[in-house]
């Protein structure tokens, strides 16, 4: 884990707006591009970074690491209609420096002798697994992404790979949730990576096709300090309570009490 002051390369939108049952759910969805060798080089699937959004947040804020290329790494964000740290991101232009603390967090881990690789994601979800088939790609796996969405102006450019799209309105691939066709493919995997809101995961932990499959999940909770000393991101697991950001965010589908746990 590094403290560092990095240099903002780019900052775009990617979509506009998002209105989801006639409520602004998000203001626009960016990438930001950063300079900051010394992240770069430790950066692994999975990983977050908190970066400090100005005066105007008291806490840094988290962020999954998107992309690496050489000494520059990337976050995928949504802006939220109320969010003061990501409304500042998104203020932030080329040149402007930005002070980061990281990488954060476990990783994912693919196991010896996986060859298949199945990615879930539901919605920017797609942050943490566009990395992760970075790095799979790089060693010769076979990767396919199973990605929800709310309309086709939201699908990601895929990496040479295979992409599933459902949306929500139907206007790419299957009209639906993602996880309805997540059975189609399971047989196909070594491993299954999924990153999604908690209602998507608690689908999956029903699943009767996934109780014996290895399968890890980034999970989202609300953080304050990132670093396992507030407790603020505690969870309940089967082995005890954890901390997401020191314990995770990566765990298996299957440790988590998803009774328990409350949705942000």
């Amino acid at each position: 884990m590094k403290q560092a002051l990095s240099t903002v390369i780019s900052n775009k939108e990617l979509w506009a707006e998002l209105l989801l049952h006639g409520r602004l759910k998000y203001s626009g969805t960016r990438l930001i591009w950063l300079k900051c060798p010394d992240l770069a080089s430790e950066a692994k699937p999975g990983q977050f970074v908190m970066v400090n959004c100005g005066e105007e947040c008291l806490l840094r804020r988290p962020f999954s690491i998107h992309q690496v290329n050489n000494n520059s790494i990337a976050l995928f964000y949504a802006v939220l209609p109320n969010g003061k740290g990501t409304h500042w991101l998104s203020r932030r232009q080329a040149g402007d420096k930005i002070d980061l603390l990281g990488p954060l967090g476990n990783s994912f881990s693919i196991k010896p002798g996986s060859n298949n690789l199945l990615l879930v994601a539901g919605g920017n979800g797609i942050a943490p697994l566009f990395f992760l088939a970075q790095e799979a790609l790089k060693g010769k796996l076979s990767v396919k992404i199973l990605y929800g969405t709310a309309d086709s102006k939201r699908c990601p450019v895929p990496l040479k790979i295979k992409l599933v799209s459902a949306t929500e309105d139907g206007t790419i691939g299957y009209k639906g949730m993602i996880t309805d066709l997540l059975p189609e493919y399971i047989g196909w995997a070594d491993q299954v990576f999924a990153c999604g809101p908690s209602s998507m995961y608690r689908v999956m932990a029903q699943m009767p096709e996934l109780q014996d499959k290895p399968v890890q999940i980034s999970l989202e909770v609300r953080m304050g300090c990132g670093l396992g000393v507030c407790y603020g991101c505690t969870v309940k697991t089967k082995q005890g309570l954890r901390q997401v950001c020191k314990d995770g965010p990566i765990f298996k589908l299957s440790d988590i009490v998803w009774d328990e746990l409350v949705d942000i």
